[in-house]
């Protein structure tokens, strides 16, 4: 089979090809850092995480940009509600962003633009769709005119001029006199009394939530790019603008496919701040919940569908990770004792279907079900050793299970860590730490004869690499 993905702009699964293979471009919608992320945010970003994983198995070079929204209203009435800076707030939600990504195991990005550090390109699009005929000043906002876009609405599949008559009551009066149309949006807004500001050519203001990220995704990509990801709300408004915008700028399509996923709903009601049914990410690590047991709550669901969260699915997706760790644990800790010792070992049809499931639109309940199948028997034996059960010739064929649920394991980001790295007495960490570091030099200078050597070397002393889509390696005993 090949990658088929479900494209919102068409409404149908589509071969999956890049532009330039093997190559891949990527963007992907990221927070506005004025709050802690929540559940949603965790849903979003392990589906394209499993992405981007599966991407790089296959054998593409992806490159992974995402965006962070540092200036915003909604930042901005944050810090006057604490009465801090909007430096401090957006500081302080990056960082709590990057230890909860990193503790659900979900690579970090390339790069992670910045608005306020985006602000020549930003501006840059802006004059463009001005010379184009396509923005208009009023006051110092910048305004795009929706009336210049050619298909808009193409992406939500929302019929403009019926917009418009529905709108009555929706919209304020300051905003409807300064458009020219009702849909027409902010490209710039200008600084009111005590708010942060930027020179510009229209005077001190801020961008625009839409520009910025069509300005990151020309800066890195250029006018088109492979894919697009982000949440289903995003899709109107906020990426059925950037589509206007960008293409209206360039002239060329922003994306081939755009993917969205479902949001999330706890206890079968949308999760939402309203209701109190809100969710963070770090509340849930603050109860003891394993990482990696959210992250297979997550991957239970089809990316696309609705998520639903309720106290019953969580507890049952921990007990799942913990049968799954034991088993992915199991190498190590008996590994030598079985006679497991060849990292060549795989199970070709478990990888066969685990690769037709994702193949199907990233169907990773489907992909679950195979690490779950090669799972089964590694479980029973770790059982049976525990209680001091003898190694039959049979136990020593499950080398290749054991190896292909770890592989694959990997590429869902379903990782259960070493217990020998960390355990006292194993003696020659650092040795083994150096030599992956000299490995690395090897390869970034492309002495593949060096870097294969020190493999073999520490495969001889029983140390198996594995080398991960963000360039590090890890490393298990056998």
């Amino acid at each position: 089979m090949v990658l088929r993905l479900h494209n919102t702009l068409t409404g149908r699964q589509e071969v999956f090809t890049p532009r330039h293979p093997p190559a891949v471009s990527i963007y992907c919608c990221g927070v506005t850092v004025y709050d802690a992320c929540h559940l949603g945010h965790a849903r979003s970003y392990i589906a394209w995480d499993l992405l981007r994983r599966y991407l790089w198995w296959q054998g593409f070079a992806v490159r992974f940009i995402q965006n962070f929204t540092d200036i915003d209203d909604k930042i901005i009435q944050r810090a006057e509600a604490e009465g801090s800076s909007v430096e401090v707030v957006t500081e302080r939600n990056i960082a709590g962003f990057f230890a909860e990504m990193d503790a659900l195991n979900i690579l970090r990005a390339d790069d992670y633009p910045r608005a306020t550090r985006c602000l020549a390109q930003i501006q840059a699009m802006i004059a463009r769709l001005e010379a184009r005929g396509a923005a208009y000043s009023a006051d110092g906002d910048v305004y795009f005119a929706v009336m210049k876009a050619q298909q808009y609405g193409k992406l939500s599949g929302r019929d403009l001029q019926q917009q418009q008559e529905g709108a009555s009551g929706r919209l304020a009066a300051d905003d409807t006199d300064r458009k020219r149309h009702p849909f027409d949006f902010a490209l710039w807004k200008r600084s009111r009394p005590g708010e942060p500001g930027y020179p510009s050519p229209w005077g001190m203001g801020r961008p625009g939530w839409h520009i910025e990220c069509s300005a990151m995704v020309h800066q890195a990509f250029g006018d088109t790019i492979d894919l697009h990801l982000g949440g289903a709300d995003l899709i109107f408004p906020h990426h059925e603008n950037e589509i206007a915008q960008s293409e209206t700028a360039t002239g060329r399509p922003l994306a081939n496919i755009w993917l969205h996923n479902g949001m999330v709903n706890v206890d079968e009601a949308k999760m939402s701040k309203s209701l109190g049914n809100f969710t963070t990410i770090q509340a849930l690590l603050d109860e003891g919940i394993n990482p990696m047991a959210l992250r297979l709550f997550v991957l239970q669901a089809h990316y696309r569908k609705p998520l639903d969260f309720t106290r019953e699915a969580m507890a049952a997706a921990v007990s799942g990770w913990e049968g799954l760790e034991t088993a992915l644990q199991l190498g190590e800790i008996h590994g030598a004792r079985l006679g497991w010792t060849d990292p060549r070992q795989r199970r070709p049809d478990q990888h066969e279907a685990f690769a037709n499931a994702l193949d199907d639109d990233l169907n990773s309940s489907g992909a679950l079900a195979v690490l779950f199948a090669l799972a089964r028997p590694l479980r029973s034996l770790a059982r049976r050793l525990q209680r001091g059960g003898n190694v039959t010739s049979q136990d020593r064929g499950l080398e290749g299970t054991w190896r292909s649920l770890v592989e694959l394991a990997g590429v869902l980001g379903l990782e259960a860590g070493s217990i020998l790295e960390a355990a006292p007495g194993t003696g020659d960490e650092a040795a083994i730490t150096a030599a992956i570091e000299e490995r690395r030099v090897a390869r970034q200078n492309r002495d593949f004869a060096t870097a294969d050597r020190i493999r073999a070397q520490l495969l001889s002393e029983g140390i198996t690499l594995t080398d991960r889509p963000d360039g590090t390696t890890h490393w298990l005993r056998a």
